[in-house]
């Protein structure tokens, strides 16, 4: 998939897809996302690299998860997780409120997180493979 055929009608939430925190949480999006709004792409793939040089983000400084909303704006670091928050549907919402805190402070402890996540939830040997029924909401 070349970046012109990526609907511009979609998020792309670009996530380590070897990182098993980063799995959880994109099956959590998917179980949250009544609206059909997210797409998946691994930072690993060629596609999220394409998208990653797209944008202007060194790849090599990317270790979690990036919201690219095509011909709009691209996202990292906290900011990401307070984005998918908005569009999801859920309990989790009310975590919406910590965003009124200092994105100084939020983007330490995303990063404080980041940097332990291979450490508290390890990590694959490969990215994860959707199921068929899912498989639309990945680009590869």
């Amino acid at each position: 998939m070349e970046i012109s055929e990526i609907p511009k009608d979609k998020k792309i939430l670009l996530f380590d897809g070897v990182c098993n925190l980063c799995n959880f949480s994109v099956k959590f999006v998917i179980e949250h996302d009544k609206k059909d709004i997210f797409r998946f792409v691994s930072l690993q793939s060629e596609l999220g690299i394409k998208i990653l040089n797209h944008i202007g983000v060194d790849p090599l400084k990317v270790d979690s998860i990036v919201l690219y909303e095509p011909g709009k704006a691209y996202y990292i670091k906290a900011r990401v997780v307070f984005k998918i928050l908005r569009e999801i549907s859920g309990i989790a919402r009310l975590l919406m409120i910590f965003s009124i805190l200092p994105k100084s402070f939020l983007d330490y402890i995303y990063d404080h997180i980041a940097n332990i996540r291979y450490l508290w939830f390890g990590k694959k040997d490969s990215c994860i493979i959707p199921s068929a029924e899912l498989r639309s909401k990945f680009f590869e």
